[in-house]
């Protein structure tokens, strides 16, 4: 984890970035609008270090979504006789922010955060299974990032996306869990609300997101970095077997 300093100042200007009028992401807003959000700071995407100290703290993370519910900001509620209760949401979402580096072009971006995605799931895959709700082979348009048997729909930031959504100073990563949007969808509020984000985001940006895709269409992986990649593009992250090596 990096300093308190660099901490308390990412933390600062995320959630301003994210409150901002502006800011088509509803349910970013009310991720930090119920502070249901769990944001980490970190050193260099893609690095040793940022992996071990990202692993353990997106393992929290997706054990207590498991659960159906999150404990933001490793804050939580105990009753008089000991027990620890974690505060449920329909907005629970892992905010990673990394201080390097800084500068950095889209291909460039792209490119380290599929490093880092490959990273985490080289040390997962010996403990965990994809998740077999979705695909992970990330040319199916049903693939999804799989982390602790939790699929995880990931949205790349740096200080030079060509997405006035994603640009943000720092290298960020963020971590939704997919389970959320199928609750959503089953109680009728998806729709409405994917369609109220991308017309908050043609006012913002002023044209159409040519990546957005529901889910099912394409592969999201296209969507992660927010680069507009080609027609022929392919995720540089190898399709896995789904499978843990010491199951039985």
């Amino acid at each position: 984890m990096r300093t308190n300093q660099f901490a308390a100042e990412a933390e600062a200007a995320f959630r301003q970035f994210v409150l901002r009028p502006e800011f088509p992401c509803l349910g970013a807003k009310a991720a930090f609008n119920s502070d249901s959000q769990t944001l980490r700071t970190f050193d260099e995407l893609g690095s040793e270090e940022a992996t071990n100290d990202l692993l353990a703290a997106l393992y929290d993370f997706t054990r207590l979504v498991g659960r159906d519910s999150v404990e933001p900001n490793h804050r939580a509620t105990s009753d008089p006789g000991g027990s620890t209760e974690s505060r449920p949401t329909e907005y629970a979402t892992f905010v990673a922010i990394f201080e390097h580096p800084r500068q950095t072009n889209e291909q460039e971006f792209e490119n380290l955060l599929w490093k880092q995605l490959r990273l985490l799931h080289d040390d997962d895959a010996a403990g965990h299974d994809w998740d077999p709700a979705v695909s992970s082979d990330p040319a199916d348009p049903h693939f999804s990032f799989s982390f602790g048997g939790q699929a995880l729909y990931v949205i790349g930031m740096h200080a030079n996306s060509s997405r006035e959504a994603r640009r943000f100073p720092w290298p960020t990563l963020v971590f939704n869990p997919h389970e959320q949007f199928e609750r959503l969808r089953a109680d009728g509020k998806w729709k409405h609300m994917q369609e109220t984000i991308r017309q908050r985001d043609l006012e913002l940006q002023g044209t159409i997101n040519p990546m957005l895709s529901d889910f099912g269409e394409r592969s999201e992986a296209r969507q992660y970095s927010g680069r507009a990649v080609e027609e022929n593009w392919r995720a540089p992250f190898p399709a896995a077997s789904g499978k843990c090596p010491f199951a039985h």
